[in-house]
């Protein structure tokens, strides 16, 4: 067993990992960047190295930094964690050829199925069923067109380096493909460091269905019941659930079987994840990826199955074989996992990154936080908007229902708008609750009120917020208000707008977050109507096209290509 392990990564996933290591007596090493100074995961380590800026470039995607630390350290070992270079194949070998243990599977296996292309042809190589789809990248809205022509639309323009609903478009009319596909690798280049993009048929209800393998250096390959991770939006998880409300114990017997098979064929060693879209009928499932890491939602998996996923991966790092066999997986009960964003759901999930100014975690029976903020932690603008992650274990699907419900409640961060008021409206929606759910449910089928935008903070100019404990025939309420200072409000409040009247009769379309100008889709001059998309920001590794609030004449254009804007910055003028 290795002594010392550098775990390169930041935020919950360092905090999981980093613990894990101190269950089996194994020393931790931290890395952080400039921006990360005083980050959880920094203090629970055994030691922490700075590895350079806030940019994820040049600290958390820099190999050299990273291996420096572990030179310095004196790691023998390295866990990725999830995310920035967990699957990058030339980071892996970079880590075996500095003498190092990599947790993880082998870099050729990385290489194989990261490349999504690759990956579907081992699948169908292993006799598993894939989305019909390209086998090469493309990189010409022609092409597009070709393959629409032969599978119909709509289709789905994947990033073949990677997944996580990064680089992954969904276009129906032919005049969106050139600004879907460029749009695509671009994100995908941000990401995964590749502008390697394929296309595949795209199910427009389906489920996306998930199985957890490990496999030893035996060459034993185990897979875990199934993880239903069909609520998302803009392609990212927000909840995952196991088991799923929708397979049968037969199709989950195939399902998993599947994965063992797709695995066998590649050699795969410690963990991973094969990802299946689950058709209308609940019986049809193709092979979509594989995830060649550890999941965010892996403690779903542990929760029903007691299994400690990064206990088994660091074992199988050490070459020892699995403590346990296919036989000894049972499904015993109900998880359920909600993830805690940095969003704005009213806003459409907008990032709202920020200070967390008021913290306090759940707790309770069959509760579990996996968490790498508190009070005091700054959401970063870089990073991913992930603060934490909720899971909740019942003995009944709708015993966990009420139990994240129960903790949802008990949950408190102030200081930023996160997820957890749509985790609340979703688990009491009457869809979630029958099971009858897809992977376009939320962003097609639902409606999230409008709220009022970010509460007030004291370092918003103007407003106070005062809080009261008011007790009402023994029961206790909390009670919030808010007081514009100088001034009362005599209006009914607005939705919020990200436009404001500016000189001369014209609107100002302001930067609705902090953010960095990826594309310029008008000029001075043109005309637009409302809803029509003005520029891409890029924020917390997602492009977000900013439409404008109005229509009229585009009378000046403020920012450029490549411009890093606050929230509240002026885009363009529309008179």
């Amino acid at each position: 067993m290795v002594k010392k392990v550098l775990v390169a990564n930041r935020g919950e996933i360092a905090v999981r990992v980093i613990r894990g290591c101190h269950d089996l007596g194994i020393s931790s090493v931290a890395v952080y960047s400039e921006l990360d100074a005083d980050a959880v995961h920094t203090r629970l380590a055994d030691e922490a190295y700075l590895i350079g800026p806030g940019a994820a470039a040049q600290s958390y995607l820099s190999i050299p930094a990273i291996l420096d630390a572990a030179r310095r350290s004196g790691a023998e070992a390295v866990h990725p964690g999830y995310g920035f270079l967990a699957e990058n194949a030339a980071f892996a070998q970079a880590v075996i050829d500095a003498g190092l243990v990599w947790v993880g599977p082998s870099p050729e296996v990385i290489a194989a199925m990261g490349d999504k292309t690759a990956a579907r042809s081992a699948a169908s190589d292993a006799g598993v069923a894939t989305v019909p789809g390209t086998e090469e990248p493309v990189t010409t809205p022609e092409a597009v067109v070709q393959f629409t022509r032969q599978h119909g639309t709509p289709v789905a323009i994947k990033a073949a380096a990677g997944g996580g609903g990064k680089g992954f478009r969904v276009v129906e009319r032919s005049e969106d493909f050139a600004d879907a596909l460029s749009g695509a690798a671009r994100e995908a280049q941000t990401y995964f460091g590749s502008p390697d993009v394929y296309l595949e048929r795209y199910l427009p209800r389906p489920r996306h269905v998930e199985v957890q393998v490990l496999g030893d250096v035996t060459g034993a390959i185990v897979s875990f019941p199934e993880r239903d991770c069909s609520l998302q939006r803009r392609h990212q998880k927000l909840i995952e659930e196991s088991p799923s409300p929708s397979l049968t114990a037969g199709v989950r017997e195939e399902i998993m079987a599947a994965a063992v098979k797709v695995s066998k064929q590649v050699g795969y060693l410690n963990a991973g994840t094969c990802e299946f879209l689950l058709d209308a009928d609940g019986v049809t499932f193709y092979f979509l990826e594989m995830n060649t890491r550890l999941q965010v939602e892996h403690p779903v998996t542990e929760m029903v199955t007691g299994v400690d996923l990064v206990r088994a991966q660091l074992l199988i790092a050490a070459a020892e074989g699995l403590e346990f066999a296919q036989s000894d997986i049972e499904l015993r009960g109900h998880a359920i996992e909600c993830r805690v964003n940095a969003e704005d759901p009213a806003r459409n999930f907008m990032p709202a990154p920020g200070r967390i100014t008021e913290y306090a975690e759940p707790g309770g029976p069959g509760v579990r936080v996996d968490s790498g903020a508190g009070t005091g932690t700054t959401v970063p603008q870089a990073y991913d908007p992930l603060v934490a992650k909720v899971i909740v274990h019942g003995a009944s699907r709708e015993g966990a229902r009420l139990r994240m419900l129960r903790a949802l409640g008990e949950y408190t961060v102030a200081g930023i708008q996160t997820s957890i008021p749509f985790h609340q409206v979703m688990l009491a929606d009457r869809r979630f609750r029958s099971g009858d759910y897809h992977t376009r449910t939320v962003e097609g089928e639902m409606s999230l009120t409008p709220g009022a935008g970010p509460s007030p903070t004291a370092d918003e100019a103007g407003v106070i917020q005062r809080r009261w404990t008011v007790e009402v025939d023994g029961k206790r309420f909390e009670v919030s208000a808010r007081e514009r200072i100088g001034g009362r409000r005599t209006t009914k409040p607005k939705p919020p707008s990200f436009g404001s009247v500016g000189r001369g009769g014209s609107e100002v379309l302001s930067a609705p977050m902090q953010g960095t100008v990826l594309k310029l889709l008008v000029e001075q001059g043109d005309v637009v109507e409302a809803g029509d998309p003005v520029c891409v920001l890029e924020a917390m590794k997602m492009e977000n096209s900013i439409l404008a609030h109005t229509g009229g004449s585009i009378e000046e254009v403020a920012v450029e290509p490549g411009a890093s804007v606050e929230a509240g910055a002026t885009i363009v003028i529309i008179r």
